[in-house]
């Protein structure tokens, strides 16, 4: 089959999202597909790809023409010098963004396609998509670029399958009325998907519901990574010293970074664990700073600054070698995770894991065994984090089985296959 998988890039730091599509575009064409990949508004960072591609509906020409109706009359050139990838490369690191409140109405302009202020941005995809060989297939990399599907679907005539991925705890972090617009604004868009497949179940039904989505229309398939480079046997946790306690994802406080430092003080203070550390790896945004400070500076007065290390936006080499220095590892992410790469990333390099009751860590967990679960307050996760390091041979057991179970149900193939599958079904004869 030939597919184009669409997918915005960040510019300037890692992203579990674009990982995921970027493990599922390769596992396909091993899977012998025709698999274009069209970056959109900023450069795509992979872990061992350099991303030079042309750039879709860049970033910046998408911001001027959201602020200022001028913009419609910009000279091609001049629009086509502001989709370089440096140019992009650089304005992502000068400005906040991620930071949704500011994104309210550029969001919902966006949402709406063709009918929004981007809409000369969209028509130049269009053309360009036009004038490629047509794919079976479209895939979207998550609901936030479904306002392009009708377009895209009048233009190429192709059936649309759409990945739910993070959308949710976006846009309800956008300020009224830009949250509860941007909702009606997907939903009126998802009219033209033709299947939505979300990362796992859990998050699956949080969409769907607010979507009042056709189950018909929703296929969970749940995330797999890529293998290659979590070949050998791991070091055994009794091995691992001194124990560690690892945060691997964007440093920030929705992801928890706070209730886990509250945890790793409350075990440090009572010498529960005697030479503990902590480790805090993952992007490191403009506007998360200040959070990571804010750590440093918490567990600094404590007294054990020297337990704490951070390592920012570290490369697939360096992920892999910081996961086999840890005992255990623990997001605890309550703010409505999708599902959390990291998990299985860590069962691969043989860590246990200790998450919140909440969101679709039970599900993941449940599934792989590789892990506890506990309530989503400082002290739960402390006394959770403490019952595995403490105790070896069962944090061996589970990492043992989370391992097995990454290695035979998680894997980016099986994810692919599924998608195949999902994708055949649904394609149009002829």
């Amino acid at each position: 089959m030939r597919f184009a998988l669409l997918m915005p890039g960040t510019g300037h730091f890692y992203c579990g999202s674009c990982l995921r599509d970027d493990w599922l575009g390769k596992a396909l064409r091993a899977r012998g597909h025709d698999v274009t990949v069209v970056p959109l508004y900023l450069p795509l960072v992979l872990e061992d790809t350099a991303s030079g591609e042309e750039i879709h509906m860049g970033g910046i020409n998408m911001y001027l023409q959201q602020k200022t109706r001028v913009a419609r009359w910009l000279p091609r050139w001049f629009e086509n010098c502001l989709d370089r990838p440096g140019l992009l490369r650089w304005a992502s690191r000068r400005g906040h963004m991620t930071d949704a409140p500011d994104l309210g109405p550029m969001t919902v302009s966006m949402l709406k396609g063709e009918h929004g202020r981007q809409a000369a941005e969209l028509e130049k995809l269009v053309d360009w998509m036009a004038s490629q060989e047509r794919p079976d297939v479209i895939l979207l990399s998550n609901a936030l670029l479904s306002g392009m599907a009708g377009r895209l679907k009048q233009a190429l005539d192709v059936p649309i399958v759409c990945t739910l991925q993070g959308e949710a705890p976006f846009l309800d972090s956008l300020p009224d009325p830009h949250g509860e617009e941007a909702w009606a604004a997907l939903a009126d868009a998802a009219a033209a998907v033709d299947a939505f497949v979300p990362v796992s179940r859990t998050y699956g039904a949080v969409v769907a519901e607010r979507l009042a989505l056709d189950s018909a229309r929703v296929h969970p398939i749940l995330n797999g990574i890529e293998l290659a480079d979590f070949d050998g046997d791991p070091l055994p946790l009794a091995d691992r010293d001194p124990p560690t306690i690892g945060f691997l994802a964007r440093l920030c406080d929705d992801k928890g970074l706070p209730m886990l430092v509250d945890a790793f003080l409350q075990l440090k203070k009572k010498d529960a664990v005697p030479g503990l550390r902590l480790r805090a790896a993952g992007a490191v945004l403009q506007e998360d700073r200040d959070g990571v400070e804010r750590a440093r500076r918490r567990i600094g007065a404590a007294g054990f600054g020297d337990s704490f290390d951070v390592l920012p936006n570290i490369a697939r080499t360096e992920k892999i070698a910081f996961l086999q220095t840890l005992s255990v590892l623990s997001v605890p992410a309550c703010y409505g995770e999708s599902f959390g790469l990291y998990l299985l990333e860590a069962m691969a390099a043989g860590v246990p894991v200790v998450q919140p009751r909440c969101g679709p860590f039970p599900e993941v967990v449940d599934a792989t065994e590789g892990g506890v679960l506990c309530e989503p307050d400082a002290a739960s996760l402390a006394d959770a984090l403490a019952s595995l390091v403490t105790d070896s041979a069962r944090a061996q057991e589970l990492a043992d089985r989370g391992r097995s179970a990454v290695r035979e149900r998680f894997t980016s193939e099986r994810m692919a296959r599924e998608i195949e599958d999902l994708c055949r079904m649904i394609a149009r004869p002829g």
